[in-house]
């Protein structure tokens, strides 16, 4: 039970009433989540003393007090962590921990929140930062290395910026656009082959698409969620999010290499980030070593999603659906657990690759308005 309330909604798992974005202030069951639908409530009252204007709302809606703890604590932490690799070991150790709890606290909530992005952002630009202020000038990164870095954290920015376009959302247009039914017809096995009524949007969607009960909208072809960039994954945009996250892994790596080459030039490789004697005798090259073990910590995470992101493809199933599978008990376990084949759209290895790379670009639903960057 413990497990139910911890673990991340997910898109079209039965709610609450107190949980419905439909009826929000309706609550006739006694539960845990009446104090939210409460507290929901009172922060949609108007204001007595006056409304604020439109223009500082908007802004104040965008920025979140979640942000200052990255801007400030971040740098401070890394800073304390490169005193005594001890205090290194603790704090590189507490600072997953204390992620994944926010995480799961954000989730509890289902409520988008900047913090994820801004700590991606803020860690691209500070290790860039460190980069050029305390490694360029030993000397041992030459012009074309630099360069090479400095490419990556480019096109990693610009792939991010285009990821966040969006992610393919359904219109109400869409269906007449795709033509087909939204029903389904009795005795089919297929219940992905016909569109279907979301109960929330209250809109007709297409094969595959799912509702994301955090951006309150119909993704096509819904993946995930995605914390780190505050948008969902879905047929629009899940190609460049696999791209930026393979361009962001080369960087990190090559980084990482650069670095531990400079600052322990007679370690080999892949023992300098465990043994590197001397490092902690000068407060810059302390702090660039512990940079390096946040930089590897992160990248292994990613690492990971990647290869789980890749081995999806590869069965042509969305995150989604490996976890409805699950649920419902009609999926299959496969490669030590990375995958959940569901056996319903795969066409084998070489299909699956040619239908995620040649799919639509989800044009038929274009976005009104800028694209939200943030």
């Amino acid at each position: 039970m413990k497990w139910e309330k911890l673990k991340p909604p997910e898109p079209d798992d039965p709610m609450c009433c107190c949980e419905c974005d439909i009826d929000q202030y309706g609550c006739c069951c006694d539960c845990e989540d009446l104090d939210g639908a409460f507290n929901r409530w009172l922060k949609e009252r108007p204001p007595g003393g006056g409304g604020r204007p439109p223009s500082r709302g908007a802004i104040i809606d965008k920025l979140e007090l979640s942000m200052i703890p990255v801007l400030v604590l971040l740098p401070l932490l890394l800073r304390v962590a490169a005193l005594h690799y001890l205090l290194g070991a603790v704090i590189l150790t507490a600072l997953p921990g204390l992620v994944l709890w926010y995480y799961y606290a954000t989730h509890r909530r289902r409520t988008r929140t900047l913090f994820f992005l801004t700590l991606a952002l803020f860690s691209l630009f500070y290790m860039y930062y460190l980069f050029v202020a305390e490694v360029l000038p030993r000397g041992d990164v030459g012009q074309l290395q630099q360069c090479a870095v400095t490419a990556g954290v480019i096109l990693t920015v610009a792939g991010l910026v285009h990821t966040k376009r969006g992610p393919g959302v359904v219109t109400a247009s869409l269906r007449e656009a795709g033509g087909e039914t939204p029903t389904r017809p009795p005795g089919s096995t297929a219940p992905s082959a016909k569109w279907s009524a979301c109960p929330v949007c209250e809109i007709v969607r297409p094969p595959r698409a799912g509702h994301c009960r955090t951006c309150g909208s119909c993704v096509q072809r819904l993946d995930h969620h995605c914390i780190w960039i505050n948008s969902c994954v879905g047929q629009a945009n899940h190609r460049s999010f696999l791209l930026t996250l393979c361009v962001f892994l080369m960087t990190s790596l090559y980084g990482i290499s650069l670095v531990l080459r400079s600052l322990c030039p007679r370690q080999p490789l892949m023992t300098a980030l465990i043994y590197c004697p001397g490092v902690y005798a000068h407060s810059s090259t302390a702090l660039c070593f512990t940079c390096a073990w946040y930089s590897s910590i992160v990248t292994c995470g990613l690492i990971y999603l990647l290869v789980v992101q890749v081995v999806n493809i590869s069965f042509n199933v969305t995150e989604r659906e490996a976890q409805l599978a699950l649920r419902k008990k009609t999926g299959r376990r496969r490669l030590w657990g990375l995958v959940i084949d569901t056996g319903e759209h795969s066409r084998g290895f070489y299909h699956n690759w040619v239908e995620f790379l040649t799919m639509a670009d989800a044009s038929a639903s274009p976005r009104s308005g800028p694209p939200d960057l943030v």
